[in-house]
């Protein structure tokens, strides 16, 4: 099947190009983004050899559902979606962390727990919790936001503030708007019997100091999601949470003896597993919507991305 892994556009009054692991972002004119969700499969800060069909356009769509969603509690970039795996929007300058938030002890932090941890990023977290349990409250664990090719690294809010890297009066909006997004996407997870489990989010200002909502929200990529219908019962029996997020490629990845360590090799993913992969991502896109998946046309993406912002920009 077709998948977009790289582009090479020339639009008018481009500037320069982004390329981060899985979205490659076009500069017009210093004052739009043209950000192009590619089918690039990221894990453990490493960009995997083969694309998974139609995941770019799930993350883009996703993405800007929940950007409209909670625009009127949290400003962001975005002003349009002319293609299917196309989101354009306000050039902003990116702060340099990306907030996590976890509203459960899973993934990083269950295996930073397992380890005898009991400060994340400068969280105190209880003794005597189990993989997958509620936290009393959401906790904040940011991390710098890396170049590519290059590992995030967990920092606390007090390293944050005494190396300058954001403003204590800029964090602070930081931390509400995160805090706020993390509430409305619990609540919309449970609307579609779901528990929003962790998240992070990513912001910028805008060329008049504006902070604004970046990049992607509440997608499989950047977020871990729970079915709630007998999450309770699982944690009782000490078994797996059925998830929906993924997870599943980085458990699949870590039996196959991988986790983005020097001198691992990255696991044979034959055309089998990505059509599995791309079938769960569809999943995904179905139940965080609520919504059926429609398929866009994927026999030339290029092409078809290329004409669509031509289209836009030149209106």
């Amino acid at each position: 099947m077709n998948t977009i892994t790289t582009t090479d556009f020339n639009f008018p009054g481009q500037k320069s190009v982004y390329r981060g692991k899985v979205r490659e972002v076009y500069n017009i004119n210093d004052e739009l983004l043209v950000m192009v969700a590619t089918d690039r499969l990221s894990a453990f800060d490493v960009v995997m050899p083969k694309g998974i069909p139609y995941k770019g356009q799930i993350l883009n769509q996703i993405a800007t559902k929940f950007m409209r969603l909670t625009e009127d509690i949290v400003p962001n970039w975005l002003i349009d979606t002319p293609d299917p795996n196309v989101a354009v929007g306000h050039l902003c300058d990116p702060f340099k962390v990306e907030m996590v938030i976890r509203g459960y002890l899973s993934g990083h932090a269950a295996r930073e727990y397992a380890v005898g941890k009991r400060v994340l990023c400068g969280v105190e977290l209880p003794e005597g919790l189990k993989e997958n349990d509620k936290f009393p409250s959401p906790i904040i664990t940011p991390t710098t936001k890396a170049d590519n090719g290059e590992h995030d690294m967990d920092i606390s809010r007090e390293a944050i503030l005494a190396n300058g890297i954001v403003s204590e009066e800029d964090y602070l909006v930081l931390e509400k708007y995160t805090r706020d997004l993390f509430q409305r996407g619990t609540e919309i997870a449970a609307s579609r019997g779901l528990i929003l489990v962790d998240t992070k989010y990513e912001f910028g200002k805008t060329k008049d100091g504006k902070i604004v909502l970046i990049d992607e929200i509440h997608t499989p990529d950047s977020s871990r999601y729970f079915y709630a219908d007998g999450y309770q019962e699982r944690q009782n029996k000490d078994e797996a949470q059925k998830q929906l997020s993924k997870e599943f490629v980085r458990q699949w990845l870590i039996a196959n003896g991988f986790q983005g360590k020097d001198g691992q090799q990255i696991p044979e993913m034959t055309e089998e597993y990505i059509e599995s992969v791309s079938e769960r991502y569809i999943e995904l896109y179905e139940n965080i919507l609520g919504e059926k998946f429609a398929k866009a046309d994927i026999s030339d993406i290029n092409s078809r991305i290329e004409k669509n912002v031509l289209a836009f920009l030149n209106k």
